[in-house]
């Protein structure tokens, strides 16, 4: 027994020795402002298609890839097109039969014929703001200076508003991109006309931002609509090019009203978007004459006691034009529906305790369509192709790991990127037909010569006794489980997010590692109300929220406790925006668990946050008083006890600085400490270097007061 000891003992010293002798991370290293984190990222490929043809883009040139052997061969070199071109990476090959590719430099956009060397087409594309370029028509539809402008193919430009402004918006993302929404400029399939939105915020109050990079600071008011207030009013305008008339469709009084994912039906003739009432529970896809702007009809309409949420528009099938595929929770899960255009129900498409999360196309030979899911595990996703008039899957993929992928013209090819836990990437091209793959990539690991930490992933029961969480755990590379550790929860915990997933890593952070590294373990917990898990799973929350999340989180500081090498007395908690709002409501909930936190652009009371999220998941402060003084953390600064530093971007446009002064005067009035730290000029997340500066904060914090 005293040798086996000994033996051990030496092989724990050799393992610490080669631990050591491995490099070290720096921020620099790995943070996404770093300046060396490019270098440590796995290797990767930039590809598209060129209709079924893949191609590769680099910096410099961009050409084909031989889809027998995955070899290479350039087509052009982005200085054959002379000076004021200095990229590739934005080639895109809109025609599958000609042998051009579209360029943009921002000063114009191009067409190059590449076997004649010399550019066919040209388009003025300076100072074009958001635009949209039509493939068929090769107009571009744009905003600038507020107004809406649409140039010709043969470079004429139109300016089709004239009283465009910051109050009433054309032609951009409207309702702050919730419901899915992300662009405002939608080109019909034959180029000839392009739906747009056009926002009226000029009910909505101006959240006094305030621009100090002047010799006196000056305002720089954002039109925010909080939870129970007045909200924008939203119409949609159809231009058609040929008659060079602006018509809107009838779609009533726009007022507390949300439209969204706008669809062309496939003749042009036709637009097809969902509309939703103000509390989110009502929801009807309508279809109306791209002509006359008329109404035609009510297609589908789906209810619900909590929430409706329309993510996705609709998709025609390309073999039978009269048909679509609609996706639905409504049985409690993500899925797909085949319609006709009478709004009859041709069936259910796709069925069981998962999410479909992606369409990416049809396989027009098979009459199937290409999708994305967990089917395989909750942590995963998976592609497969789901026959249109059988139901039957096929899988596409290993089934295992994290895919996404994206289909060629025809839908006979697709590349996909894929890692798993300890695959940091492969690149595939596979054959939608019989799933043959080859290989075009293995990226080494770009770690290999550091000490990395010990990832793991793992399950515990939610406060319900019944739900499995899922949660990952980093330890430090040299991690010994006979001594006690520091140990940091970092938490988002809130709608439409996920932490934990079977790629490289489970996910982790690069601030994990970082935390690693200095001798902390960091758990992370998908508590209810977070994402790919399902309707009852996420709306657990409803009109409540943090509250059931708080309650699944502390089972996992349950979970830390029971393990010998956690610290019960040195417990951290950090988060960003609603982990801002989880960090401080579990040091304020659970006083005497936390040592230290760390709450980043935290919401403090939700009748501070915008309308739409807000009241999706909180209702109205009129409406659910309750719910909202129960959430809210003003109440609850007295009861601050840890070490807590708040920081925010001095211009949060997202979780407006209101939030943080609000907290830190309810503190001033109840006697507690708080720190707080701010950016300035910077918005809801800290960009470029100040990442750097902002996690060696965040760091140095722990450092001061956990270990």
């Amino acid at each position: 027994m005293k040798k086996i000891k000994t033996m051990i003992a030496m092989a724990t010293l050799v393992a610490c020795q080669h631990t050591l002798a491995q490099k070290q991370f720096t921020l620099e290293d790995i943070n996404f402002g770093g300046n060396n984190f490019y270098n440590l990222l796995p290797k990767n490929m930039y590809l598209t298609w060129w209709g079924d043809q893949l191609m590769y883009q680099d910096a410099e040139e961009s050409g084909t890839v031989d889809m027998k052997n995955g070899k290479p061969k350039a087509l052009f070199n982005i200085k054959d097109l002379g000076e004021g071109w200095h990229s590739a990476m934005n080639a895109k090959y809109p025609y599958k039969d000609q042998t051009v590719v579209l360029l943009n430099n921002g000063k114009e956009r191009v067409l190059y014929d590449w076997k004649k060397r010399t550019v066919v087409w040209r388009q003025d594309s300076k100072d074009q703001g958001e635009s949209q370029w039509n493939k068929q028509s090769k107009a571009t539809a744009f905003v600038r200076d507020n107004q809406l402008c649409v140039i010709t193919a043969d470079n004429k430009t139109r300016q089709l508003t004239t009283d465009g402004s910051r109050e009433l918006v054309y032609g951009k993302a409207v309702h702050r991109l919730e419901f899915g929404i992300e662009k405002g400029i939608f080109w019909s399939p034959d180029g000839e006309r392009f739906a747009f939105y056009r926002m009226d915020q000029s009910m909505v109050a101006d959240y006094p931002q305030v621009d100090i990079f002047h010799p006196m600071a000056q305002p720089a008011p954002d039109k925010y609509p909080m939870a129970g207030q007045a909200s924008h009013k939203v119409t949609v305008g159809v231009y058609d090019l040929h008659t060079e008339k602006t018509v809107y469709l009838q779609a009533g009084d726009p007022t507390d009203r949300y439209f969204t994912n706008i669809a062309w039906a496939p003749d042009s003739k036709s637009i097809y978007l969902f509309e939703l009432n103000r509390d989110q529970n009502d929801c009807q896809l309508v279809c109306y004459n791209a002509e006359t702007g008329e109404k035609q009809g009510e297609i589908y309409r789906e209810t619900d006691s909590k929430y409706v949420e329309p993510l996705h528009p609709i998709l025609f099938l390309p073999w039978q034009p009269d048909q679509f595929i609609l996706q639905s929770q409504r049985d409690g899960f993500n899925h797909l529906y085949l319609y006709n255009v009478k709004g009859e129900q041709i069936k259910q498409l796709t069925q069981g305790a998962y999410v479909v999360e992606d369409v990416l196309g049809f396989d027009e030979k098979n009459k199937r369509v290409i999708i994305a899911s967990n089917e395989k595990h909750a942590t995963q996703r998976n592609l497969f192709a789901v026959d249109i008039k059988t139901g039957k899957k096929m899988a596409l993929d290993n089934g295992r790991g994290f895919h996404s992928a994206s289909l060629s013209k025809s839908g006979t090819w697709l590349y996909e990127k894929y890692t798993e836990p300890d695959v940091p990437r492969v690149i595939n091209l596979t054959n939608t037909t019989n799933a043959k793959t080859l290989q075009l990539l293995k990226a080494e690991d770009p770690w290999k010569e550091y000490a990395t930490p010990q990832f793991s992933m793992g399950t515990i029961k939610a406060a319900d006794g019944v739900t499995d969480l899922y949660y990952r755990m980093v330890k430090p590379a040299d991690f010994d489980a006979s001594k006690k550790y520091p140990t940091v929860v970092y938490v988002y915990g809130g709608p439409h997010a996920h932490m934990i997933e079977s790629s490289w890593h489970y996910a982790s952070r690069s601030w994990e590692t970082y935390m690693a590294q200095k001798g902390y373990i960091i758990f992370v917990l998908d508590n209810r109300g977070s994402e790919r898990r399902g309707k009852e799973f996420e709306q657990v929350t409803f009109r409540q929220l943090g509250q059931v999340e708080m309650t699944d989180q502390m089972k996992g500081v349950e979970f830390l406790k029971s393990l010998p090498y956690v610290d019960a007395d040195r417990m951290g908690v950090h988060g960003w925006s609603y982990g801002g709002f989880m960090t401080i409501s579990l040091l304020t909930n659970y006083p005497d668990v936390f040592k230290v936190g760390v709450a980043g652009g935290p919401v403090i009371d939700w009748k501070w946050y915008e309308v739409m999220y807000g009241e999706r998941y909180m209702d109205t402060p009129q409406t659910n008083t309750d719910g909202y003084e129960k959430t809210s953390l003003i109440t609850k600064a007295k009861d601050l006890k840890s070490k807590l530093q708040i920081i925010i971007g001095y211009n949060d446009d997202i979780v407006v600085p209101q939030h943080a002064l609000s907290f830190i005067n309810a503190c001033t009035e109840a006697g507690t400490q708080p720190d707080f730290f701010v950016y300035p000029g910077e918005g809801h997340n800290m960009m470029g270097h100040k990442s750097v500066h902002l996690h060696e904060r965040i760091t140095q914090y722990f450092e001061d007061y956990l270990k």
